[in-house]
């Protein structure tokens, strides 16, 4: 008997922990949580719409249907496991969420000291978790309101009323429920009324205060009434245009999609920019102080930048007509870059070679200088050196080697580098050179001069 009591025992345990498991979840599998919640009208909700729990999106709209009596089956999907399951006391209500008539579905899940909600198990919307009419809330549009006031709603409403006088003789109290039932927020104004009554003072002082307030804005009535027709012309104007804004509203949705990945980084970048503006709000006063003292100088500059402006004006005849200079200008340099390359190269080639550096030894070295004086005043007596170690030579001397042997070795490299002159030019070279010492007999020393700097065979 004990076992088989242990045994009823088991079973029931398991038996408790399937019907948590499956209150636990619509779909029985772990997937979303799906709720079928029925309202007496879904108004302007759609698909894809948001599901939220204290303003938070946790689900979606998932589709929409009409049950058999007519009402509106809303299937929606809670993807947000925290927010499972809903109990017994939820309640759903559609709210607008934009002036372009987008609504979005306000839930509250209950508490867990009521039972989970009761699980469709066949028919429309198997699988998923009852919400029944009774806990759910269907909007009044602002829209359906207006309509009361023009015709021929008017009419209309005014012989229902007539007629639902006679049908509902004697049955105020179930009109009073049917009232409240249609629009839950009805049944909250007994309860406003009666914190009006409560604030009766307050309301009479309300009263008392807003003439003082009336009374400025009937001085100003006509600029009142000049709003008005203002407005009234905007209205006119924006009805000419209606499908346009109309456009407008429907992409509207698509476009605060595409903004809301800006809008996050945006609000990222003031994240992180916070410290830097806390830090400029700490130099502000700083800043204000070194502009408060700018304004003398710019007084001070004004002039002077009057001043460089008329003298800039002056001048800008002057400028232009150096335009063809200019021009001429460039035509030189673009002229001159093959000279001034051959230049470099040259300069280049001195740099290498130490030839700057040869030509100071050879004056430094090779020449002597001093002072004469005679009838016509002072004069500079010179005197050519030339020696063995003087000639131009591209391989060390002997005896000579001690002063040029780094410049013979930088001549070598330069002449490998270096294309030879012709057999043409050292003809002519050497015909100058014949020529210039026969023109002064005896002057040996100018033709040893010639032949190291040029190093032609004379």
């Amino acid at each position: 008997m004990r076992r088989l009591a242990g045994i009823g025992a088991i079973l029931v345990l398991a038996v408790v922990a399937l019907t948590a498991a499956l209150a636990g979840s619509s779909q029985g599998d772990g997937g979303p949580y799906e709720i079928r919640a029925i309202f007496d009208d879904a108004s302007f909700a759609v698909q894809g719409e948001e599901v939220r729990i204290a303003g938070a999106p946790v689900g979606s709209i998932q589709s929409l249907g009409v049950t058999p009596d007519k009402q509106a089956a809303v299937t929606l999907e809670v993807n947000d496991s925290g927010f499972t399951p809903f109990y017994a006391n939820a309640t759903c209500a559609i709210r607008p969420q934009s002036l372009i008539g987008e609504e979005y579905v306000d839930c509250n899940p209950g508490t867990s000291t009521f039972p989970p909600l009761q699980r469709i198990t066949h028919g429309p919307g198997a699988g998923s978790s009852l919400l029944p009419v009774t806990r759910t809330t269907s909007p009044v549009d602002f829209d359906i309101v207006q309509d009361i006031y023009q015709q021929p709603v008017r009419q209309q409403l005014a012989i229902l009323i007539d007629e639902l006088g006679t049908g509902l003789a004697a049955r105020g109290s179930d009109l009073n429920a049917v009232i409240h039932r249609a629009d839950p927020a009805l049944g909250y104004t007994d309860q406003v009324i009666q914190i009006l009554a409560r604030q009766n003072r307050a309301l009479a002082a309300l009263a008392t205060d807003s003439d003082a307030v009336l009374t400025p804005l009937a001085r100003e009535r006509q600029a009142l009434a000049g709003f008005v027709v203002q407005a009234n012309r905007t209205s006119v104007a924006s009805a000419a245009r209606a499908t346009d804004i109309a456009r407008s509203f429907q992409l509207f949705p698509a476009f605060l999609r595409q903004l809301q990945p800006l809008m996050t980084d945006l609000g990222t970048l003031a994240g992180q920019g916070t410290p830097l503006m806390s830090e400029l709000g700490q130099s502000a006063s700083g800043l204000a102080h070194e502009f408060t003292n700018l304004t003398p100088f710019a007084q001070a500059a004004r002039p002077a930048l009057i001043e460089l402006g008329a003298a800039s004006k002056q001048s800008q005849p002057a400028l232009v007509a150096t335009i063809p200079l200019a021009r001429q200008l460039q035509s030189l340099g673009q002229q001159g870059a093959p000279a001034a390359a051959s230049l470099d190269r040259l300069t280049a080639s001195l740099n290498t070679t130490g030839g700057i550096q040869q030509l100071m030894k050879l004056l430094f070295y090779g020449t002597t200088a001093s002072n004469g004086f005679d009838s016509f005043g002072h004069y500079v007596r010179e005197e050519l050196l030339v020696n063995s170690c003087t000639s131009y030579s591209t391989t060390p001397i002997t005896g000579c080697s001690s002063k040029f042997q780094d410049a013979g070795a930088a001549v070598a490299r330069a002449a490998v580098r270096t294309a030879q002159p012709s057999a043409h030019a050292d003809s002519l070279v050497a015909r100058a050179v014949r020529a210039a010492t026969a023109s002064r007999p005896g002057n040996g020393q100018l033709s040893g001069l010639l032949h190291y700097l040029i190093g032609t065979g004379i």
